[in-house]
């Protein structure tokens, strides 16, 4: 797929959505190429007026758009589906220029994308639904109603716009709610084709507004919308630090969050594994999207008497799938600079490069190749830290039970994996896993619209995707009556 051959979709600056019409800023900021360091347009910034505009607008149109039935979302939310598929390499030129994603992953996300149209669609007359309980007390009767909370502030990340982006405002749009979908600065264009696509589908005027805006206007314009009492619940997914702040604001305003957080994913081989099988799910789980997916593998936890013939099947792996000299392209320098340093630490502490140049400078200051490393120890930042890029740490265990410790060893818990021939004993330790998913004989990075998806501990709490994902959006109201 050649990234330059469709046109840019939008004229500069690329605008807001602001009551279903696209709003030029006075204010704007320069949208940067990682591969090339080159200013690739302007966008609009959101001011805090701007915010205020998009509220006002969800909120006026929540009565009317929670009023509609169950279908005519549903059709919204198919038709929406079709143009994805339609608009496929204007959507690829725009991430691939933004973010540097290259054909694999954006393959992966685009699927994903149209999937979660689908399957949220097909979903919604079974999810709006009440219920008929019978009271205990004579002569009475009731009634159980779920009705979507009213404007939901739905913040979503760069890395993969599209199936993160949507995801964040299909459920609650889809159980009634209006949203206001505030996107990654990074990625202005992918989050105005988002808007773009389910206006394009039908969705009414004022019922998704979009919010972007310079870095340096992130904590007065966010603060502004959680706080607005028009606002009744916040969806964020992003870094654990972010995260820990905005749910913070939240509850003082007492509203409810749904959060998908940092990982420190860590895949398990057994020593009855097939260890190509593993190799390419521990590869590409770790440096799919240069490993800046939350649900990267941060840590390859081995069996003793296979290690040596892993290291020799992973290295073989790497070499066809990753070995490319120039390295793989991050979003910026700083998170270039970040393993770096992290690396370095590790290094001077001992730790050993089991693969790659952890001295390799790219002359693309956004570049770094992939690096493996191994006698990791809980002193070195690596241990704890999520790199949220190309460095992972290869760990040598000599059983089950000291591999599911290393496992449950840190404060994350998004996704794992587990590679074995005998599916009882991967059950045994996808059980004991302290963590939101775990994916036996295949890797970290996983998500289906029909599976609930969510982390433990400080990799967030609620879920998105299937039921549980959509009852994310609604609250129960008790109706009781005399006969």
């Amino acid at each position: 797929m050649n990234a330059g051959t469709a046109a840019i979709p939008f004229s500069t600056p690329i605008p807001l959505w602001l009551n279903g019409e696209e709003v030029k800023t006075e204010t704007t900021y320069e949208v940067v190429s990682p591969s090339s360091g080159e200013i690739l347009y302007e966008s609009s910034s959101a001011s805090v007026q701007d915010a205020e505009k998009a509220i006002a607008s969800c909120e006026a149109t929540l009565e009317s758009w929670s009023a509609t039935k169950p279908s005519f979302r549903r059709d919204i939310l198919l038709k929406a589906a079709d143009i994805l598929a339609q608009r496929k390499d204007e959507l690829f030129q725009l991430v691939n220029q933004e973010t540097g994603a290259v054909d694999s992953m954006f393959g992966f996300e685009f699927n994903l994308a149209i999937e979660a149209c689908k399957s949220v669609a097909g979903m919604i007359p079974v999810a709006v639904r009440g219920s008929v309980p019978v009271p205990f007390e004579e002569g009475k009767s009731a009634m159980v109603l779920r009705e979507p909370y009213g404007v939901i502030l739905a913040i979503a990340p760069w890395n993969a716009p599209y199936i993160l982006g949507l995801r964040a405002c299909l459920g609650p749009l889809a159980m009634g709610n209006t949203v206001v979908l505030k996107g990654a600065e990074a990625s202005p264009g992918a989050y105005w084709s988002i808007a773009s696509i389910l206006h394009q589908a039908g969705l009414p005027k004022g019922v998704l507004n979009t919010v972007v805006h310079r870095p340096q206007d992130a904590a007065e314009v966010t603060s502004a919308i959680i706080a607005h009492p028009s606002v009744r619940k916040v969806t964020f997914t992003g870094s654990t630090r972010t995260g820990a702040i905005i749910a913070t604001q939240a509850a003082k305003h007492l509203k409810p969050t749904l959060m998908e957080l940092g990982g420190k994913a860590p895949t398990i081989v057994c020593e009855d594994a097939d260890l190509q099988q593993a190799a390419l799910g521990c590869a590409l789980g770790a440096f799919l999207h240069s490993g800046q997916i939350c649900m990267a593998t941060e840590r390859i936890i081995v069996l003793a008497s296979i290690v040596e013939d892993f290291k020799k099947a992973l290295h073989a792996t790497m070499d066809q799938v990753f070995g490319h000299p120039d390295g793989l392209i991050l979003v910026n320098e700083a998170p270039v600079k970040k393993n770096k340093e992290m690396l370095q630490d590790a290094l001077s502490k001992g730790a050993r490069v089991v693969y790659g140049d952890a001295g390799h400078n790219a002359e693309i200051k956004t570049a770094m190749r992939p690096v493996i490393v191994e006698n990791i120890r809980q002193d070195m930042d690596l241990y704890h830290t999520e790199s949220f890029g190309p460095t992972v740490s290869l760990f040598t265990v000599k059983s089950d039970d000291e591999a599911v410790q290393l496992a449950n060893d840190t404060d994350h818990g998004l996704s794992a994996a587990v590679f074995t021939e005998d599916l009882r004993r991967g059950f045994r330790i996808a059980k004991r896993i302290k963590s939101g998913a775990v994916h036996i004989n295949s890797m970290s990075v996983h998500d289906e619209s029909a599976l609930p998806h969510g982390g433990h501990k400080k990799s967030g709490y609620g879920r998105f995707n299937s039921l549980e994902g959509l009852e994310e959006w609604v609250q129960t109201k008790t109706i009781s009556w005399k006969d």
